[in-house]
């Protein structure tokens, strides 16, 4: 059996988190198993159902410029204690650039990949851009979540090589056809039978734009009152968008329903599906909505390749919260019923992914 070993900040349901363990649910797990390297441990959503899989769990310190030496030497005692690596694949940017010389120093296959457009603003991000600019050259192999994930960074002729891969985020496209069914028993037990149902999925924090999400609302809501906003998700924002919602008056409104295993679920119960991020890679969360039939509005920022329907639309977040207001009071609101089958045509069905994933590693390793 082949163990490969992953790399990420944490295990909580963020996007690139979210996609690996859709990935290693659907693996072949008798001919390969996944093994975390994390650096929080504060919020692990994962843990039970990786270790009941056979999947192991290491800890590492956060990395910090300062404790780079002590951040090296951790990773040279991990290679010394657990030869059976051979293959590393990371889904972090910046510090990949730390323990990747290392890893192939121990002859492990290196794998780099890009789940974002951006790393923000701000002093972090200027150091971030500074560490991850080694990648392109140091890793064995690139693989991007979207062509323009991959273009930002690995620059536009790494992506024309041979070691390049685009590697869709999949899901299990099943799970969310649409199901009347469902819907009925979710709209129910949530008592939101009679409303105009609005959602946003996704971690809250500040690429997500929740303060501009509230705001859109806000409009919505004083020309309808049924209307409703699920925001589903967890994060370090928690408490400031919660006091937004009590500034904006949208107490009883809003509902902030924290992580949740049923996402698949609750879209049923959903009318439309708001995104209006600063950045993404391809969003996992709005592929989910389109495969339930969802009306999706998105912000001009999200990548055009994850429009897979017809009944998606972007719209500019810089020029105020009227625009969306406007569109979406005036806009049809059809679910599309047919909407798991195309986003499965388009090659994002989570199997597919998995088969070709599963060959890719197999070759690595003989």
């Amino acid at each position: 059996m082949i163990r490969v070993l992953h790399v990420l900040g944490g295990l909580n349901r963020g996007g690139a988190e979210t996609m690996v363990m859709n990935f290693y649910r659907y693996i072949d797990k008798s001919e390969v198993q996944f093994d975390f390297i994390i650096h929080s441990d504060s919020q692990n959503d994962y843990r039970e159902e990786i270790e009941s899989m056979g999947g192991k769990i290491y800890v590492f310190p956060k990395f910090k410029v300062y404790n780079i030496l002590s951040y090296r030497n951790t990773w040279k005692s991990f290679f010394d204690a657990h030869p059976e690596y051979r293959i590393i694949h990371s889904h972090i940017r910046s510090y990949a650039s730390v323990f990747f010389p290392i890893a192939k120093k121990y002859h492990l296959k290196t794998i780099i990949h890009s789940h974002s457009t951006s790393n923000g603003k701000g002093f972090k991000a200027v150091i971030k851009n500074v560490l991850q600019k080694p990648l392109a050259k140091q890793a064995d192999y690139l693989f991007a979540c979207s062509e323009s994930s991959g273009k930002w960074l690995y620059g536009t002729e790494k992506i024309k090589e041979d070691n390049y891969f685009l590697v869709k985020n999949s899901i299990d496209v099943n799970k969310y056809k649409y199901n009347e069914k469902i819907r009925s028993e979710y709209r129910n037990a949530l008592n939101i039978e009679n409303n105009l149902v609005f959602a946003h999925v996704g971690r809250l924090s500040s690429p997500k734009n929740h303060i501009f999400l509230l705001k859109v609302f806000k409009g919505i809501l004083e020309k309808n009152s049924k209307s409703i906003l699920l925001i589903i998700g967890d994060g370090e924002l928690k408490e400031e968008i919660n006091t937004k919602i009590k500034d904006l008056n949208l107490k009883g409104k809003v509902f902030m329903m924290g992580s949740r295993e049923d996402v698949d679920n609750i879209l049923q119960a959903v009318d439309v599906f708001l995104f209006p991020s600063f950045w993404e890679g391809l969003p996992v969360a709005v592929v989910e909505a389109e495969a339930s039939g969802l009306p999706c509005i998105l912000s001009e920022s999200v990548t055009e390749e994850v429009k897979l329907l017809p009944n998606l639309k972007y719209l500019p977040i810089n020029q105020g919260e009227g625009i969306w207001v406007n569109y979406i009071l005036n806009m049809k609101k059809n679910r599309l019923k047919e909407a798991s089958e195309i986003v499965r045509s388009k090659g994002f069905d989570i199997r597919d992914t998995t088969r070709w994933l599963l060959e890719f590693y197999k070759n690595l390793a003989s």
